[in-house]
């Protein structure tokens, strides 16, 4: 599987949640949806807004990139974090290439191991940047420390992997509130202007009563082969994050929480159910925890259907779009990528020779977008909290995976009560914890299998 975790030039430059580095220098104007005054009024004497890097992967270093290359800075990257050491000094070698002087993370500010997080943001002061980039199961903990720290956040997509996770998010947003603190979640498409004009467009009644929302999300992705024997368990899991529950939710809800994200907003509800399908090949030789394919049913109140429908295997139809159809007619959202590929169409019938009405191509990527709008804030003190909205969406996301995973049909209200946790300690971790899941003789770990599972 291709991930988004690594540090190099090349995955950088190839990673499909950030093609920062190659839009570096190139974009200059910001967002529509973010103003261009930049009033000296940061706490910092220099009106430098200053970051910490916790998560140095490919989406951290992104979001470093595009933090730096926003007319709304000047900022400055003064504390790094990550577990593993390799990983941090690539990172720190890739952006001390592309940004020099923006870089102001010496030995001292490199932090590494399981308490390498909560050492990074004591570097920062209030009115600066915690930048959560690492995993979903840590993120809350993270979360909940910055606030109390008094510290600005943008934090990663997803942001929890059980709901007393998205629980501690939710209330960690609210205390962030109380404090005027900004807050800013990666779920970049909804900083998308074409997308921003489609909801317009969908809220004046063009497509009619919207009736029916369609995601797709299949591409393919290699399964996860055997430990090495050298290779501590517990690193195991975490730097292979998407094929382990507890580190990431799986690979569906850190990948598909985007689509998700999208039919919420594009509803403007939240699921009351939610009816999921999925499974693996006969021949699978997966070691990790992942399903292969899904299909995900939720339920609005008005009885209005959404679709996610999901496969992860090679040579295969491939597919990645959301579609809404209205009683008027048909219109896409959503394209390979995240692309801003928005049309509406005649009728039903979603193709190219049947377009009414098309969205020009964006000017800002929605990953640069994100930032403009959180340092925007920061600069002209103006109320930007992304964590609840964000947290329910993960929710949504949580039940149709719970759904799929058990067989069962899963309602908001059970999904919002629940005290399932995949790690249960996660907050007191070491680096000699044990494992939270162990493979089998065969180096495969534990499986979902509907009727028997159990994760709400």
């Amino acid at each position: 599987m291709k991930q988004d975790s690594h540090t190099s030039n090349s995955m950088l430059r190839k990673s499909s949640r950030r093609h920062v580095l190659k839009w570096s220098g190139k974009v200059v104007a910001a967002s529509a949806l973010a103003g261009i005054g930049i009033p000296a009024i940061h706490a910092a004497e220099d009106n430098t807004i200053r970051l910490a890097l916790i998560g140095c992967g490919g989406r951290g270093s992104g979001a470093a990139a595009n933090a730096f290359d926003s007319p709304n800075g000047p900022v400055k990257l003064v504390a790094m974090a990550d577990f593993f050491e390799n990983r941090l000094a690539n990172a720190h070698k890739v952006l001390s290439e592309q940004y020099g002087t923006r870089m102001d993370v010496p030995p001292e500010r490199r932090f590494v191991g399981f308490d390498a997080w909560r050492k990074a943001i004591d570097c920062l002061r209030r009115g600066d940047v915690a930048m959560l980039t690492g995993y979903a199961g840590f993120r809350p903990g993270q979360l909940e420390y910055a606030v109390e720290k008094g510290v600005n956040v943008f934090m990663e997509k997803s942001f929890a992997t059980d709901p007393p996770g998205v629980r501690r998010v939710i209330r960690a947003g609210e205390a962030a509130e109380r404090k005027n603190l900004k807050i800013a979640a990666g779920l970049q498409c909804r900083h998308s202007r074409n997308r921003h004009e489609l909801i317009k467009r969908i809220r004046d009644g063009q497509l009619g009563d919207i009736q029916l929302i369609r995601a797709y999300r299949m591409q393919p992705c290699g399964p996860l082969g055997q430990r090495p024997p050298a290779e501590k368990d517990l690193h195991w899991q975490i730097r292979n994050f998407t094929h382990f529950l507890w580190v990431s939710g799986g690979l569906f809800a850190e990948m598909n929480i985007h689509q998700i994200d999208e039919i919420c907003w594009i509803k403007d509800a939240w699921p009351v159910s939610a009816h999921g399908i999925g499974g693996r090949v006969a021949n699978s030789t997966d070691c990790g925890q992942n399903l292969d394919s899904f299909t995900i049913e939720w339920t609005f109140h008005d009885g209005t259907k959404a679709f996610d429908v999901v496969r992860w295997l090679p040579n295969c139809h491939t597919e990645f779009a959301t579609y809404i159809h209205g009683t008027k007619c048909a219109a896409q959202f959503s394209g390979s990528n995240h692309e801003a590929t928005v049309h509406i169409y005649k009728d039903q019938r979603c193709a190219r020779d049947n377009i009414a009405w098309s969205a020009p191509k964006e000017a800002v990527t929605p990953w640069q977008a994100e930032w403009d709008v959180l340092l925007e804030a920061i600069r002209n003190d103006r109320p930007h909290n992304e964590a609840k909205r964000a947290a329910l969406s993960n929710l949504a996301d949580i039940m149709g995976r719970a759904a799929a995973h058990s067989g069962k049909i899963i309602t908001w209200d059970e999904a919002m009560a629940s005290n399932f946790q995949f790690c249960p300690n996660i907050d007191r971790l070491t680096d000699d914890s044990a494992p939270p899941v162990r493979a089998d003789a065969q180096g495969r770990y534990p499986v979902p299998i509907p009727g028997q599972w159990t994760e709400i």
